[in-house]
């Protein structure tokens, strides 16, 4: 298989879903309908699950396993499409993800880099996606490049360049990755030929900018009407709109990160009216009277109003 019989291409926003939990911190499988409808009511059709925001590292593998099961049952009788991120740090549970997501109707997997003991080398890299892509041989691959969090930082252009030789269903990066410059190299190697969605909702118009086509982002569970607006916006040439609805994305990342993202981002969803619970350890929880502060605080910035067609 080449990567041109996999013909992907992720357009739009793709929401990276949150992972729901109980009030004792058990999974809370019966939510995700209710978030799925939310996403779709809000124009997203494309999920990205058991990722950073999905909390994966704090998750054992039978709960992400059934995590993606019933995300599998709820997307079926809708048009949304189901991206599962399989990536560990043990190889083998990354491997039994993989199969798991190709029979379960994902279209495409996604992985990180092993973050604890880190391949040393663009080689190790490549080795540990092989391994996990060749899992799941007719499902597209995206390397999952996060150097904030794994701590491995390599040349995506140079990733893309030399991967391709041992990783044959290989279809681009979920490049979360500040990094604009190596973001275009990699929008042009071999001639276009790879997906490269972003992944830093806050630079969101410059990538649209730097020929960016789709994002896969946290925010776009509980801000998504924002960023259609600006994505209509720098497709028009309104370049004024588009940088206010991105300034509304910075205000609103900025004052969430400012209480533990995590813990506040999902806090929000309860305001929207999906209750996914609040994080496991080591990510923070929300006290009751900092919920009440963060409600406050976002009333004032106007997030709510944001939030309208």
């Amino acid at each position: 298989m080449n990567t041109t019989q996999l013909g992907i291409k992720l357009k739009g926003l793709v929401a990276a879903t949150h992972t729901p939990f109980t009030q004792d911190g058990q999974l809370n499988l019966g939510v995700i309908e209710k978030q799925a409808e939310y996403l779709l009511s809000n124009g997203v059709n494309a999920v990205f699950v058991g990722g950073s925001t999905g909390e994966s590292h704090s998750l054992t593998v039978d709960e992400r396993l059934a995590l993606v099961n019933r995300w599998s049952e709820v997307v079926r009788s809708t048009h949304q499409q189901l991206i599962v991120h399989v990536g560990t740090n043990c190889l083998s549970d990354a491997k039994v993800m993989a199969a798991h997501a190709q029979s379960s109707g994902a279209i495409a997997i996604s992985a990180l880099a092993p973050s604890y003991f880190k391949p040393k080398s663009m080689d190790a890299l490549i080795a540990c996606c092989a391994e996990i892509a060749g899992s799941a041989p007719g499902l597209p691959f995206y390397f999952y490049d996060i150097p904030v969090l794994t701590g491995v930082s390599f040349s995506m252009p140079d990733f893309l360049a030399l991967a391709p030789k041992r990783i044959s269903n290989l279809v681009g990066l979920k490049f979360t990755n500040p990094d604009l410059m190596a973001y275009q190299k990699c929008l042009r190697v071999a001639n276009g030929h790879y997906d490269i969605p972003w992944g830093v909702d806050e630079y969101l118009l410059a990538a649209l900018a730097c020929g960016a086509v789709g994002g896969v982002g946290s925010s776009y569970n509980f801000a998504a009407p924002i960023y259609h607006r600006l994505i209509r916006a720098f497709e028009a040439g309104d370049m004024e709109s588009a940088r206010m609805e991105q300034y509304r994305s910075v205000q609103l990342i900025d004052l969430l990160a400012k209480y533990g993202y995590m813990g506040a981002a999902k806090t929000l969803m309860g305001f929207l009216g999906v209750d996914v619970g609040q994080p496991r350890l080591p990510n923070n929880s929300l006290a009751e009277l900092e919920q009440h502060q963060l409600r406050a605080d976002l009333e004032q910035i106007g997030f709510f109003d944001w939030l309208q067609p």
